[in-house]
């Protein structure tokens, strides 16, 4: 009954639907120039062959998805990649195979959605982690085509909230052949709310390529840093950043020579940032105006850059985990050898925080007072930060089999396109 109310209530509200996405554009959250794409209208033409289509709804999402991108590319198939926010397609402009295809989802109205899938008719879809759009997955199985949840993700949280609309979700997840949950604890929630043939078979954002960088920018860096002693704060929200500050301050009573490096999770906020900084009466230099480190604080408020940083920086501290809840992907600065720090809020990593602090390859700090003594403790002693640089690089590699086991789970529905003339 909910999923007829939903229909027809996204049907009518079709006008309803137009000013709001006029209103997002206006904001910045949409772009201008593909704005008919969240409407179905298609930005090119569909390309002969057997197309696959992959969904994520944003930055992480999609990052994750890049791995199978690759091999479904190596086996002759088309790809067609939709997300739903300009920064994810900004970067899938620059990370995506240029063989592939990008397209900006299409809001869940029946009209748009038909018209998307009457241009596009993939023949096998693969959505990722918990963004379920009602309409667009039941015409996708009402056309018979092939529907697999990757990197499934649902939390305790959402379970609780699912449970009071439980024949609805079941519904959705029932379109389904196979639920691929990120973690076992995602899998056996999938199965709890009615998903069918619900397994864990790793993570995908630990198969993901270390981030890149340009080697020119980080060799130019290097120079610039020279020997100073230097730590890097990943993916700052709003908030932690004056923590991260204060913690510079205690820091460099002991390292007055000490680089902090700040990257903002939305780059948007670095004059913002900037200039909270420097109320408290820190010095702060900002990398969108062209500046580089010196002393204080540098804020990298720039897209795409993390993989610079995360190579320059020995030692990184992990954001939306002091002041914020959930945490940021702390897989990516170990896989390319940097000591890790995060706070006590890492929900969306339930199981890769437990591996990483029994290997060695993370640490937990609690408070503002537990980062000043973890990051002094590091800096101190380079034997120590040795040890644990080479420990998270260890863990990482040791982590990276998700992408074969996720291709062979796919390999009936794979097989079967290839064998198509």
């Amino acid at each position: 009954m909910i999923h007829g109310l939903y229909r027809i209530a996204s049907h009518l509200l079709g006008p309803v639907l137009s000013v709001y996405l006029n209103r997002r554009m206006a904001r910045g959250k949409e772009d201008p120039l593909r704005f008919s794409e969240r409407m179905g209208v298609a930005g090119m033409a569909r390309p002969p062959g057997r197309l696959v289509w992959l969904h994520a709804a944003s930055v992480g999402e999609s990052l994750s998805l890049l791995p199978l991108v690759d091999c479904l590319l190596a086996r002759d198939l088309r790809v067609l990649m939709t997300t739903g926010t300009v920064t994810s397609a900004k970067l899938m402009a620059e990370r995506l195979p240029a063989s592939a295809i990008h397209q900006f989802v299409p809001v869940d109205r029946p009209a748009w959605v038909r018209r998307f899938l009457d241009h596009w008719r993939p023949d096998l879809v693969l959505w990722s982690e918990s963004d379920f759009w009602p309409n667009i997955l039941a015409q996708v199985k009402t056309r018979g085509v092939p529907l697999i949840l990757v990197q499934g993700r649902i939390s305790a949280k959402s379970l609780a909230g699912w449970q009071k609309a439980r024949g609805f979700i079941a519904t959705i997840l029932g379109h389904f052949d196979l639920c691929l949950g990120q973690t076992p604890d995602d899998a056996e929630r999938l199965r709890q709310l009615g998903g069918r043939d619900c397994r864990c078979l790793g993570n995908l954002k630990q198969s993901v390529p270390p981030l890149p960088c340009e080697t020119a920018e980080l060799d130019s860096l290097r120079c610039v840093v020279g020997e100073r002693p230097l730590w890097l704060a990943a993916s700052t929200h709003a908030g932690e950043e004056r923590i991260v500050a204060r913690v510079h301050a205690h820091l460099v009573q002991r390292f007055p020579a000490l680089l902090t490096v700040m990257v903002p999770r939305h780059p948007h906020r670095g004059v913002e940032v900037q200039n909270e900084l420097k109320a408290m009466g820190m010095t702060c230099h900002l990398r969108s105006a062209g500046e580089v480190p010196a002393d204080g604080i540098y804020v990298a408020d720039t897209m795409g850059e993390l993989g610079l940083f995360y190579r320059l920086a020995p030692i990184v501290f992990m954001g939306k985990s002091l002041s914020v809840e959930g945490g940021q992907n702390p897989f990516e600065p170990a896989r390319l050898g940097a000591a890790v720090l995060f706070g006590p809020r890492m929900s969306n990593f339930p199981d890769m925080v437990p591996s990483m602090l029994e290997s060695g390859a993370g640490e937990m700090v609690v408070d503002e007072g537990d980062l000043v003594r973890a990051v002094a403790a590091l800096l101190a002693d380079p034997a120590l930060l040795a040890r644990r640089r080479a420990a998270a690089q260890a863990w990482s590699e040791a982590e990276a089999g998700a992408l074969d086991a996720v291709m062979q789970a796919l390999s009936p529905w794979l097989e079967s396109l290839d064998a198509r003339p």
